[in-house]
């Protein structure tokens, strides 16, 4: 029958962002120019230390140490580019770190608590402090979208408050453990590959395929891009704002977990400090627009190699830490200027 019909939702299919019959060359194309520098700053690094500084860099513990460097801030910053893709910002993440690390060890050295078995122990050690990173992020989603609060003054609150909360939880002591089997998501090497590296690849893949293949992803960038004509598209503004902090605050409590096993020890102090910073510098290294709209979660892992790289090639080369700081710096300037001259 003929007639006006009432207006419906945006279908997923229609919504801002991507268009799923968009050719697929056409989109791998756009990826490829996204990337091509941090990708080719990468390849110079790579060449350059296989040239000059082969003793030092082409053997397995050199890929053991640069790897393993960059799997906590690649895991972090994955979440993170999920926030700045929606034009967030989420400063807490170290914080979380140091909740999620601190309440680890309380539980699995509990002796008379009802999980006080090696089995459960250790898995509600896993399950609990990465849960409690996630409702830590929904708390940062909440001030946002529901009292409209500012991301970077949000997130604030966790980022003063939340390293004193982790030190409450501990009474302000360093809780030291040997949990060979729970530590294995630090120390793991199966077939000799850190376990900590397979779950960062593993973490940026299915985030990538997130971001470039569902509903979800096209929710985010839509939102980062406008998100006052993506609420009026019907894109579910304040849930996928909500969810991308969620997310962030999930793997921050992960990467809580790997930073603890791996020194064998819970510092409420030092937990996650400043990891914040490593991974928003990632990010924009990677080639993620800080103002939202347009993300590459690849981008990220391969802008947190470009930085421990570039640590590693001045440190091997005699650099004073102070150098290595400035000069990383530098690099973080240059990305982000690039990324002001595309429009980005």
């Amino acid at each position: 029958m003929a007639g006006t019909s009432p207006a419906t939702p945006a279908r997923a299919d229609r919504a801002p962002g991507p268009r799923r019959d968009a050719p697929a060359a056409s989109r791998l194309a756009g990826v490829a120019r996204q990337m091509r520098g941090p990708l080719g700053a990468l390849v110079l690094l790579v060449i350059y230390n296989a040239l000059f500084n082969a003793d030092a860099f082409l053997t397995r513990q050199s890929f053991n140490v640069n790897a393993t460097q960059v799997a906590v801030v690649v895991i972090v910053g994955v979440g993170l580019t999920m926030v700045i893709a929606t034009g967030g910002i989420d400063l807490s993440v170290g914080a979380i770190m140091a909740i999620s690390g601190s309440l680890a060890p309380i539980i699995f050295l509990a002796d008379s608590a009802p999980w006080a078995t090696p089995f459960l122990g250790a898995a509600m050690a896993y399950v609990l402090p990465v849960l409690l990173g996630g409702a830590l992020g929904a708390f940062n989603g909440g001030l946002i979208t529901g009292f409209r609060i500012q991301p970077i003054i949000a997130t604030l609150v966790l980022f003063i408050a939340g390293r004193g909360i982790a030190q409450v939880m501990t009474g302000g002591r360093l809780q030291s453990f040997r949990e060979p089997d729970w530590q294995y998501v630090g120390l793991g090497r199966p077939l000799g590959i850190p376990f900590q590296v397979i779950l960062m690849l593993t973490v940026v893949a299915v985030a990538a395929w997130a971001m470039r293949a569902t509903t979800f992803g096209r929710y985010v960038l839509a939102i980062g891009g406008n998100p006052a004509a993506a609420r009026l598209a019907g894109v579910p503004v304040r849930r996928v704002t909500v969810a991308v902090y969620v997310i962030s605050g999930l793997l921050a409590g992960l990467a809580g977990l790997i930073e603890i096993a791996i020194n064998s020890s819970a510092d409420a102090n030092r937990i996650g400090l400043n990891r914040e910073l490593d991974a928003i510098a990632a990010v924009a290294v990677g080639g993620t627009s800080l103002l939202g709209g347009r993300a590459t979660i690849v981008g990220t892992l391969i802008g947190a190699l470009i930085i421990q790289l570039i640590r590693f090639t001045l440190l091997t080369e005699g650099a004073s830490d102070a150098v290595v700081r400035i000069v990383s710096a530098g690099a973080i300037l240059v990305a982000v200027l690039i990324q002001r001259q595309r429009g980005t």
